[in-house]
C-alpha cells in the first residue's frame, strides 16, 4: 500500500451502546455483581460526584466524554441516583433506534429492573414504559414529538442530548426547542448536551456560556497510516490492503469502510478470488467473506457479531447505510477468544460491512481499519426539490471515528486508503443534517408548536432560507397552512399528529374520504419501513422470478400492498412467516416492522376519526389517494420516453428498481427524487392526468392549462 505512519493518535470514536453480555447463563446475583464491577471500572465512575455537583450547579452542562467513558449507560443513572428526578423523569435522547433500544437494556440489567419499569425506551412506532419510568431513553425525534403535546416537557426534570455532535434535524430543532425550556424553568429543569468530540465550543456559545466537563475514556492507541500518493482507485486500493494486512499482520479482526451493496458484494467476489489464489502458506489463514449492508437479511446480518471461532478471524467491510437497520441483538456477543498471543494459522473472517462501525454499536476483536475516504450521502436541492444520492469524502470527524473502531478493546491499526495531505483537506466536521434534509416536517412541527416565525428560528446553524422557503410552499400546497403561513384545522393540525412525513400524511388523510384507508395504511407502512426485497448475489434471477407474482402493473405501490398481504395472510405461528420470507426472498426484519408500524398507524386514525375502509381489489381509490399527497412529485411521459415533473421542468427517468420501468405510464406519481448517475422517480404508480387538477386544482390548473395547449 505504501503506507507512511502518522505518530498523532486516532481519534475518538463513540461510545459502545451496551457492553456485551456473557453468552453463560449466571444467577441473578453473580451477575448484579458482575455488572456493578464492570460499572465501577468506568472513567464516569470516579467522575460521577463531581458530575452530580456540576448538574446541580449549572442548568445546561456540555459533556465530553471519550470512546468507552460510560457516559451514556452511567450519567443518567448517576443522576437518577442523586434525586434530580425527583416528581418526575430523565429523558436521554439517541440519533438511532437501535442505540435507544440497547442502552435502555443495558442500563435496566444494570439497575435489576425489568425494562419498561424504572428504565424504558420510546422509539418510532416501539414504546417501552409505563408511569413507573423513571429514565427513559428514547430517539431526538420522540422527545421532539413529545413536545408537540407538552412544549415545556413538564414531565421530564432532566434532558440529556447525547450524542450532540451527529447534529441530526431533530437535535437541532431540540437545541433551540430546549434554550426555550430552560428559559421558561430556570429552577426545576436541567439539561445536558453530551458528545464525542472535544469540540465543545460551538456548544457552550449557543447554551449562552455553558460549562463543560470531560471525562476520559479508555480508547486503545491506534496507529495511523496513509498512502504516500493519492490512488486511482479506493475499491482496488481496499482489497489491496485487506490481502496486505492478511498476509503482513498479526491476529485481529478487521474493518473495511465502502459506501454501498455493489461495492460491498464486488469486494466480498475479488477478495474471495484473489485470497484463494495466494501462494500457500501454512502460516496464512483462510478467508471468509461476509457482507453486511442494509438489504441484507437479519439473520446474515447478525452473523457479524457472533463469536469468532477458535483460529478464525474477521475482516468487516461497511457501509453508512445499515446504522438503522441492524437488530439489537448484534449487541449481546462478545469475543469469546481474545487472545492476542494464538497461533498465527488460523481461519480469517473478513466481513463486509456498513458504517455501522461508526455507530453505538461495538463489533468485538477489530484490530484494524481500511478507511477509503468515502461515503455515500444524501443530500437535498431546495432548487430542484430532489435528494441526491452521492459518493462524497468524509469529514475528519468521521475519519477519526472510523480510526477509533480499531482501539475499542486493544491497540490496533488504522489504513487510511488517503494521504496526509488529503486528510488535512478535509472539512473539520461533517455538515450539520439540517442543512442538507427536506425540512418539511421540521417546519410542520414547528408551527404546530405556536412557532410562526420559523425563518427567525434560533437554529445553532441554520438551515438554508431556500430549503425552509420551499417547505413553506409544500405545505401550502398541502392544505397544511393558510396563506398566511398559519397551520389549518383541522387538515394541518391533523397531518402535524400522524408520525410520517406530510405528503404521506395527506394519503392517509385522503383516503378516509375515498374508502381505501386500509389500504393506504398498508401502503404507507410499507414506505415507511426498510428495503423490503432481497437480491441476493448468485441468486437473482431466483429472487427476481420470487418478486414477480407481486408485481402490480399499475406501480410499486400497488405491489407494495401485494406483499403485505400475502405476508399478512400466513399464519403468525411458529416460523411460518420467517418461511414465507425466505421462499419469496423478502426481509423479514423489514415486514415485522411495516406491521408494527401499520399498527401504530391505525391507532392514529382511528384517533382523527377516519374511517377505515377497504377498497379491495379496486385500485382506482387508492391511487387517487396517493395522488392526493404526492401530486407536488407528478411527471408526464415525454416523446423520447422520459418524463417531466410537471411543477419543476425537471427531467426524469423511472428507477431501474420499479415495476414501472420500461413501461410506457403516461403519468405517474412517485416518492422520491434521487440523484445518481442520473435523476430518478423512485417508487412511481401509474395515474390519470386529469386527476391532478381535480385533486389539487390551485396547485396543478395552471400547469395542466399549459400542458393542454
Amino acid at each position: 500500500m505504501g503506507a507512511t505512519k502518522n505518530k498523532r493518535p486516532a481519534g475518538l470514536a463513540k461510545e459502545p451502546a451496551a457492553p456485551a453480555a456473557p453468552q453463560e447463563k449466571e444467577g441473578r446475583a453473580a451477575k448484579r455483581q458482575r455488572l456493578d464491577a464492570e460499572r465501577r471500572r468506568l472513567p464516569a465512575w470516579s467522575a460521577r460526584e463531581k458530575l452530580v455537583e456540576l448538574v446541580k450547579d449549572n442548568q445546561v452542562l456540555v459533556v465530553i466524554g471519550e470512546t468507552g467513558s460510560g457516559k451514556t449507560t452511567q450519567i443518567p443513572r448517576y443522576l437518577h441516583d442523586a434525586g434530580l428526578a425527583q416528581g418526575g423523569a430523565i429523558a436521554c435522547t439517541q440519533p438511532r433506534r437501535v442505540a435507544a433500544v440497547t442502552v435502555a437494556q443495558r442500563v435496566a440489567e444494570e439497575m435489576g429492573t425489568e425494562l419498561g419499569g424504572k428504565v424504558g425506551y420510546s422509539i418510532r412506532f416501539d414504546d417501552k414504559t409505563s408511569p413507573q419510568t423513571r429514565i427513559k431513553y428514547l430517539t431526538d425525534g420522540m422527545l421532539l414529538r413529545e413536545a408537540l403535546v407538552d412544549p415545556k416537557l413538564k414531565r421530564y426534570k432532566v434532558v440529556v442530548l447525547d450524542e450532540a455532535h451527529e447534529r441530526t434535524v431533530a437535535t437541532d430543532v431540540l437545541f433551540g426547542l430546549l434554550k426555550g425550556v430552560c428559559a421558561a424553568r430556570p429552577d426545576d429543569f436541567r439539561l445536558l448536551v453530551m458528545s464525542a468530540t472535544l469540540d465543545a465550543a460551538a456548544f457552550t456559545r449557543y447554551f449562552n456560556g455553558a460549562q463543560a466537563a470531560y471525562i476520559q475514556g479508555r480508547q486503545f492507541p491506534v496507529q495511523v497510516m496513509y498512502t504516500s500518493a493519492p490512488e486511482d482507485s479506493y475499491v482496488d486500493a481496499a482489497i489491496t490492503a485487506a490481502l496486505q494486512v492478511h498476509c503482513d499482520e498479526r491476529p485481529g479482526d478487521i474493518l473495511v469502510f465502502l459506501t454501498g451493496q455493489e461495492e460491498i458484494e464486488a469486494c466480498e467476489r475479488l477478495i474471495s478470488e484473489r485470497g484463494a489464489a495466494l501462494p500457500p502458506d501454512p502460516d496464512r489463514s483462510a478467508l471468509l467473506v461476509l457482507p453486511i449492508y442494509a438489504a441484507l437479511p437479519p439473520e446474515q446480518q447478525l452473523r457479524v457479531f457472533e463469536p469468532t471461532p477458535p483460529n478464525t478471524r474477521k475482516i468487516i467491510l461497511s457501509t453508512n447505510i445499515a446504522e438503522t437497520s441492524i437488530s439489537s441483538r448484534g449487541a449481546v456477543y462478545q469475543d469469546t477468544h481474545p487472545d492476542q498471543n494464538r497461533p498465527a494459522l488460523i481461519l480469517m473472517q473478513i466481513i463486509l460491512s456498513t458504517n455501522i462501525a461508526e455507530t453505538s454499536i461495538t463489533i468485538s476483536g477489530v484490530r484494524y481499519v481500511i478507511d477509503t475516504g468515502f461515503v455515500k450521502s444524501r443530500s437535498y436541492s431546495p432548487r430542484l426539490g430532489a435528494d441526491c444520492l452521492q459518493v462524497t469524502p468524509i469529514s475528519q470527524a468521521q475519519a477519526r471515528q472510523r480510526s477509533g473502531r480499531a482501539g475499542r478493546e486493544a491497540p490496533g491499526k488504522a489504513f487510511r486508503l488517503y494521504t496526509e495531505a488529503s486528510f488535512q483537506q478535509l472539512p473539520a466536521s461533517t455538515l450539520p443534517e439540517i442543512q442538507r434534509t427536506n425540512l418539511a416536517s421540521v417546519v410542520l412541527q414547528l408551527k404546530a408548536l405556536g412557532i410562526q416565525d420559523v425563518l427567525g428560528f434560533d437554529f445553532m446553524d441554520p438551515p438554508p432560507r431556500a430549503a425552509l422557503l420551499r417547505s413553506l410552499e409544500l405545505l401550502l400546497a398541502l392544505g397544511a397552512l393558510d396563506t398566511r403561513g398559519e397551520l389549518t384545522k383541522p387538515t394541518g393540525e391533523r397531518l402535524a399528529r400522524l408520525p410520517v412525513e406530510p405528503m404521506y400524511g395527506k394519503v392517509l388523510l385522503a383516503s378516509g374520504e375515498m374508502g381505501c384507508a386500509q389500504e393506504a395504511l398498508a401502503v404507507v407502512a410499507m414506505v415507511s419501513t426498510d428495503v423490503v426485497f432481497h437480491l441476493p448475489r448468485g441468486k437473482r434471477e431466483e429472487a427476481a422470478e420470487a418478486h414477480a407474482r407481486f408485481r402490480s402493473r399499475e406501480g410499486d405501490h400497488l405491489t407494495l400492498l401485494a406483499v403485505f398481504r400475502a405476508y399478512t395472510d400466513v399464519s403468525k405461528k411458529g416460523h411460518e412467516r420467517a418461511s414465507w420470507c425466505r421462499a419469496h426472498f423478502i426481509n423479514p426484519r423489514a415486514m415485522r416492522k411495516a406491521v408494527d408500524i401499520h399498527a401504530q398507524l391505525k391507532e392514529h386514525l382511528v384517533a382523527l376519526g377516519i374511517p377505515l375502509q377497504s377498497c379491495g381489489e379496486d385500485s382506482l381509490p387508492l391511487r387517487r389517494a396517493l395522488v392526493a399527497g404526492l401530486f407536488p412529485h407528478a411527471a408526464r411521459r415525454q416523446m423520447d420516453g422520459s418524463y417531466k415533473v410537471i411543477a419543476t421542468g425537471q427531467a426524469v427517468a423511472i428507477h431501474p428498481s420499479s415495476v414501472l420501468c420500461g413501461k410506457k405510464a403516461e403519468c405517474i406519481v412517485f416518492n422520491e427524487l434521487v440523484r445518481t448517475s442520473k435523476q430518478y422517480a423512485r417508487d412511481a404508480v401509474a395515474i390519470e392526468a386529469a386527476w391532478l387538477p381535480e385533486l389539487a386544482p390551485a396547485y396543478f390548473a395552471r400547469q395542466h392549462a399549459n400542458a393542454g395547449r
